[in-house]
C-alpha cells in the first residue's frame, strides 16, 4: 500500500490547525514544520500525535520544500493549516493508497473556499485547482514570494473531491491577509523589474471588480461575493501603491 506523509507549515495556527490534522485518517505520518509559533499550536499538534519540527521562516516555497524533505515518505500531501479534506477527497486518496498512482507523479484537486460562513462557488474562487499530492522525487515547490506552486516532472491526474479551504470569517481578517500578500506581490513585481504603475492604479481596481463580480459571477455568491469583488479591486490598488512606493523609494535612495 502506498504510504503518504501529510505535511503542514504553521505559525500561530491554534485556532485552525485541528482540521488539517484530521488527515491522520488517511495519512501514514503527519509532519508539522513551525516557524516560531507563540500560541498553543505545538500543544495541539502533539495531542494529535503529529511530528513537530521548528524551522525558521524562509518564504513559502522554501519552507514547504524543507518540510517535504523532512517527511518520512516520498509521497507528500501538502496542506495549509486552514485546509481540510472533504469526505469525497479523503476517499479518493484512500483508493490511490490501495490501487497505486499509476504513471502519475502528482494529483490536482479542486479547492472550495468558505468565506464569511458561505461556500464560494463563483467569483473566480472555484474550482481553484491545486496540486497538493505529489512524489517529492519528481516535484518541488516553486515561487519566490506569493502564489507558490508544486512543479512536477511527469503526468498529473485530476481528482474530483474538494480540498476545503476555511478562509476569512471577518473583514478585519481579510484586510490583514490582504496587507501581507500585497506587500509580497509588490516586492516580487519590483524585483522582476516592473515599473509601470499608474495605468494599473487607475484602471486595475475597477476592472478587477467588474471581472470578479460580473464575468466570474461573484453576484451568484450573494453578499460575500460582492465583498470578495470589492476586495479584489482593493488588492490591485494596494499592491500597485506599494509598488510605487518601492520604485520611487529606490529612485530617492540613488539620488
Amino acid at each position: 500500500m502506498l504510504q503518504i506523509s501529510a505535511v503542514i507549515i504553521t505559525h500561530n495556527e491554534e485556532k485552525r490547525i485541528g482540521m488539517a490534522l484530521e488527515t491522520r485518517s488517511i495519512a501514514d505520518e503527519i509532519l508539522v514544520v513551525d516557524s516560531g509559533s507563540t500560541d498553543g499550536t505545538r500543544g495541539i499538534v502533539e495531542r494529535y500525535g503529529a511530528r513537530f519540527i521548528h524551522h525558521d521562516w524562509q518564504g513559502y516555497a522554501k519552507q514547504k520544500n524543507f518540510a517535504a524533505s523532512q517527511a518520512k515518505y516520498d509521497w507528500i500531501l501538502s496542506l495549509d493549516a486552514d485546509e481540510a479534506l472533504s469526505p469525497e477527497l479523503a476517499s479518493e486518496i484512500q483508493q490511490i493508497k490501495i490501487n497505486g498512482t499509476g504513471d502519475a507523479v502528482g494529483f490536482l484537486m479542486p479547492r472550495l473556499a468558505r468565506y464569511q460562513g458561505r461556500w464560494i462557488r463563483h467569483s473566480g474562487w472555484y474550482p481553484d485547482c491545486k496540486l497538493r499530492l505529489y512524489d517529492r522525487r519528481r516535484g518541488s515547490w516553486t515561487g519566490n514570494y506569493v502564489h507558490e506552486q508544486v512543479t512536477v516532472d511527469g503526468p498529473v491526474q485530476m481528482l474530483k473531491g474538494d480540498l476545503l479551504h476555511i478562509t476569512c470569517d471577518s473583514l478585519e481578517e481579510h484586510l490583514r491577509t490582504l496587507d501581507r500578500y500585497t506587500s509580497l506581490a509588490a516586492q516580487e513585481s519590483c524585483d522582476s523589474g516592473k515599473r509601470s504603475v499608474l495605468p494599473m492604479l487607475l484602471a486595475g481596481p475597477p476592472w478587477k471588480f467588474f471581472e470578479t463580480y460580473i464575468l466570474r459571477r461573484g453576484f451568484a455568491d450573494g453578499f460575500p461575493g460582492f465583498v470578495i469583488s470589492v476586495m479584489a479591486g482593493v488588492y490591485v490598488f494596494v499592491k500597485y501603491t506599494k509598488l510605487w512606493e518601492l520604485v520611487h523609494g529606490k529612485k530617492h535612495n540613488k539620488t
